[in-house]
């Protein structure tokens, strides 16, 4: 397995896909009444959404799917603090359950935006899961997530550093950030 030489291995391939079915499991309660469209964040949860797309089908949860592209960090390694919508969903929502699919719980302000986004779009409810939840992160606005990360950089299984490393299959950090 290729690991940059700037990557500490943080969780491993089968780790994430284990931690990632535990988390389906969790959903399939809820996720097993009413009409539900799972919705991801572009670029960084798309292997997460996918991933979770197929375990819940794993568990008999069969839901809609679209997307919708954000961003707050371009390149940079902290958020600049504007939302920006580059592409929105392709499919109504009005009326419809969300399930919001994210990489990163951090600062919490693009499910916050999102979440907002939706139910002014006429939404019925939307709840937000994530692949990791940094430490100083509230729970607030968070419904579900896969793994509690470190304080760190995070890359791979999505993740980037100004666009790099994002189809690493693992999660890693930066060493040193």
């Amino acid at each position: 397995m290729f690991v940059p030489a700037n990557v500490d291995v943080l969780l491993t391939e089968d780790e994430v896909h284990a931690r990632i079915d535990s988390l389906a499991a969790g959903l399939v309660p809820r996720l097993s009444q009413g009409e539900w469209t799972g919705v991801v964040v572009l670029l960084g949860a798309t292997p997460f959404a996918a991933d979770l797309m197929r375990a819940l089908s794993r568990h008999g949860i069969d839901i809609g799917f679209d997307a919708i592209w954000l961003q707050s960090y371009a390149d940079a390694r902290e958020s600049s603090g504007r939302m920006q919508v580059h592409a929105d969903v392709a499919r109504p929502v009005e009326g419809r359950s969300i399930l919001l699919i994210d990489d990163v719980f951090d600062s919490g302000k693009t499910i916050a935006f999102a979440r907002t986004h939706f139910i002014q779009k006429g939404a019925r409810e939307v709840l937000t899961c994530v692949f990791a939840r940094k430490p100083d992160a509230a729970i607030e606005g968070l419904d579900a997530w896969a793994w509690e990360a470190p304080p760190r950089y995070l890359v791979g299984y999505g993740m980037d550093d100004a666009g790099a490393m994002r189809g690493l299959p693992f999660v890693g950090a930066i060493k040193g950030a």
